[in-house]
């Protein structure tokens, strides 16, 4: 097997580029096809400051890593779930990037800094724990972005999870999400923009740019997880992939240029019925506190803190 660039051995075959790959030629792949999302989809301008959502995944961390090397000026956040040694673990495969990197981690923590965690919320919300992990994610991604002065959030979402829930989205007909899948959604009053980098890359190729790279990831799934109709989504998608290779960039990016813009009329006639959270000031559609105050009130009660750095001293300073 010989990379199709320098015809030097190959580490990696990439079906739907009907293409194999040495190290180097690969991981020049991965930044390529990063950079061409970032220009295609217009997601960071020069000169603005990026969050990255870390998880201490492989994607979210091949993302700061990523966006480091194409020379963005990037700071990661990490949200501490509370999901035992899966968050432990979680937590310190971020901070070790960080160190590595020389890069600032802010980090904010569930039950120290709002009195629950993922599975106690769940339990008081009467959710499913995927929802109140996702619900109290955008929320706090929101808020250390603005409170931090950054113009972007990335995060770590790659083409099989975008189509996963592109999939999921089409087969229930969820119109006012289809309306708002896109790679970029523009910042507007009490949301910052939002970009996801790495949808022209596969969840197999961001796990062996890590292996490559020697990003120390953590291998586990969140615990919280079993049963989750998303992965019931990629595992039907990937039966796909393998007998028609690019199946799932065909079904993405199909979708954004054939029929994206007939969903969105809807997704923003929503954003006009936003109101400002009597409690945090967050934009919400309740006509009473959003639904991460709420949460808030019902699992925990803590009083809301800002985005600071790992090991900062007062709570309340949030970074220049």
């Amino acid at each position: 097997m010989k990379c199709r660039v320098c015809r030097g051995p190959a580490i990696i075959d990439v079906r739907r580029h009907n293409a194999n790959f040495c190290a180097d030629h690969f991981l020049r792949l991965c930044r390529d096809q990063t950079a061409k999302a970032i220009k295609e989809f217009d997601m960071i301008r020069p000169g603005e400051r990026v969050l990255v959502a870390v998880s201490g995944g492989k994607d979210s961390l091949a993302c700061w890593d990523i966006l480091l090397d194409l020379g963005y000026d990037v700071d990661g956040l990490y949200i501490g779930l509370g999901i035992g040694d899966y968050s432990d673990a979680s937590g310190d495969a971020a901070r070790r990037f960080a160190v590595a990197r020389g890069r600032t981690l802010h980090e904010v923590d569930l039950p120290r800094d709002y009195g629950y965690d993922i599975p106690g919320g769940a339990r008081a919300a009467r959710r499913v724990p995927c929802s109140v992990c996702g619900l109290s994610k955008r929320h706090l991604f929101d808020q250390a972005a603005l409170d931090g002065g950054f113009d972007v959030v990335a995060t770590g979402h790659n083409l099989d999870d975008e189509a996963a829930v592109l999939f999921g989205n089409t087969l229930r007909w969820q119109t006012e999400y289809l309306g708002r899948q896109l790679p970029v959604l523009p910042a507007r009053p009490g949301f910052p923009r939002k970009v996801k980098p790495l949808v022209r890359l596969g969840e197999r190729e961001m796990a062996a740019y890590c292996v490559v790279r020697g990003i120390d990831y953590i291998v586990d799934e969140c615990p919280m997880a079993e049963g989750n109709r998303h992965l019931g989504y990629k595992e039907a998608l990937n039966a796909i992939e393998a007998t028609s290779p690019g199946s799932k960039h065909d079904f993405y990016f199909g979708f954004l240029a054939r029929a994206s813009a007939h969903f969105r009329p809807e997704a923003e006639a929503e954003q006009e019925t936003l109101r400002a959270c009597p409690q945090c000031g967050a934009p919400t559609t309740s006509d009473g506190v959003c639904a991460f105050c709420s949460l808030v009130d019902r699992a925990g009660g803590a009083v809301p803190v800002h985005l600071r750095p790992r090991g900062a001293a007062d709570p309340a300073t949030v970074p220049g």
